[in-house]
């Protein structure tokens, strides 16, 4: 009965705050959900999804005046993504405290090949500057795959296509600690991998782009200020 009571609780709160967030910036979305709804909302579209790592990421949002705050520091993030980096999709998640940023595999990799190709180098070093200018974040590159070959196969092919791309967006300055590569192989497909255009759209490698502890912490100050 809590599970059901929180359940119903938590999508009341989606319910009356999503019809007004079509058109917000992140910085507006970010106030416009309260801090516990954030975690909770989070807790159960992570458990829905099945993945734990992304649940967390979600369960993150604070909301309030500290998640406008956050939400501000991404927004910025994003316009310079989108004006510098056009091969790379930008959606605001997390309620406008976080980005997730996707590339197409071919953008990056040859066909089954993990080491980046020299022509695609330029969209992660400028992502990387970007990340770099802004380090107050936690990174999560996720590689992605489609569904042939075995699932073991796919795993390990997208493991080390997120590896590769975390190594040099280390070597380009983005520092280690901030980062975390994982391998999510055919798991998590974003469209139909029974035609062509479907499986080249779940050959990918994401971005989650979320607030670090000290960002969420001055949030917070700015929280107390009200």
């Amino acid at each position: 009965m809590k599970i059901k009571a929180l359940l119903l609780a938590t999508l009341i709160t989606i319910a009356s705050v999503m019809p007004g967030c079509k058109n917000m910036t992140g910085t507006q979305k970010g106030a416009a959900i309260g801090a516990g709804s954030g975690a909770a909302i989070g807790a159960l579209i992570g458990k829905a999804a099945g993945n734990t790592a992304i649940g967390a990421l979600i369960g993150g949002a604070v909301g309030g005046v500290s998640g406008a705050y956050i939400g501000k520091y991404m927004d910025k993030q994003k316009k310079e993504i989108q004006e510098t980096i056009p091969n790379a999709k930008v959606e605001e998640i997390n309620n406008g405290e976080a980005l997730k940023v996707t590339f197409e595999s071919k953008v990056l990799f040859d066909v089954n090949k993990y080491d980046l190709k020299e022509a695609s180098k330029s969209a992660i070093k400028q992502l990387s500057e970007i990340l770099v200018k802004y380090p107050d974040t936690y990174v999560q590159i996720q590689g992605h795959t489609d569904n042939t070959g075995a699932d073991e196969y796919n795993v390990t092919l997208s493991q080390k296509r997120a590896e590769s791309v975390m190594s040099y967006a280390t070597s380009l300055g983005v520092q280690a600690n901030r980062m975390m590569a994982q391998g999510m192989g055919e798991t998590k497909p974003v469209a139909d991998n029974t035609t062509a255009a479907g499986r080249q759209e779940n050959r990918r490698v994401e971005f989650y782009i979320v607030a670090n502890d000290k960002l969420k912490q001055e949030a917070a100050k700015q929280q107390q200020k009200k």
